[in-house]
């Protein structure tokens, strides 16, 4: 075959799943916003794998970990690998004065998150061009105060054309004009390789 042809249709093959998988992520984003959940950032101990604070609070990172974890994709579990294996890469030293990793909060973090997208992701432009944002797409912000936060660009729009964010700054998981809000300090893309070798699979019965 072709070499080129070989290339096109690996690169055709490589949109399909990257489409595929924003469809059902910003499906589940967007499915978060119908939830009740008071916004608590305490420390609260949970199980692992698969560990989650009680459902009726959250954070805004939490809204990104229970979208991956609908698709069966735990956050927990990938952020604490990495993290063991490369803790000083991360920034819980620094920060939080921490020397270990805790598999309590450390996927609960904003930092944390956005190296781990760094690392097993796509990073992004930090654009102010609408167009530049896909469906999917993680992006993080520097709130006032010096606080971050992280939502997830969905497929709804303004009438200007800016995608809606789903999120939680405060009021709960809410879907919201606020892309352009606050600083953005994060643009990344992460289709999970799971998620990939299913696809995959389904495709070559």
């Amino acid at each position: 075959m072709n070499k080129y042809l070989v290339l096109v249709i690996a690169l055709f093959s490589q949109q399909g799943v990257a489409n595929s998988f924003s469809t059902d992520f910003v499906a589940a984003a967007i499915e978060r916003t119908t939830y009740q959940v008071t916004y608590d950032g305490s420390y609260y101990g949970i199980s692992y794998p698969n560990g989650d604070v009680p459902s009726n609070v959250g954070v805004c990172t939490d809204v990104v970990i229970r979208s991956y974890r609908t698709l069966g994709v735990d956050l927990q579990v990938l952020v604490h690998e990495d993290m063991a294996d490369n803790f000083a890469l991360y920034p819980s030293k620094r920060i939080w004065g921490l020397s270990k990793t805790d598999k309590n909060i450390d996927h609960r973090r904003v930092p944390n998150l956005q190296v781990f997208f760094a690392r097993h992701g796509d990073v992004l432009t930090n654009s102010d061009q609408a167009n530049d944002y896909q469906p999917g797409d993680i992006v993080t912000w520097l709130l006032p105060g010096n606080l971050p936060h992280i939502g997830i660009v969905t497929n709804n729009k303004t009438e200007q054309g800016v995608p809606l964010i789903a999120h939680n700054i405060g009021a709960g998981p809410s879907l919201d004009d606020m892309l352009f809000a606050f600083q953005i300090t994060g643009h990344y893309r992460y289709v999970p390789p799971t998620y990939k070798q299913t696809d995959a699979s389904a495709s070559n019965p």
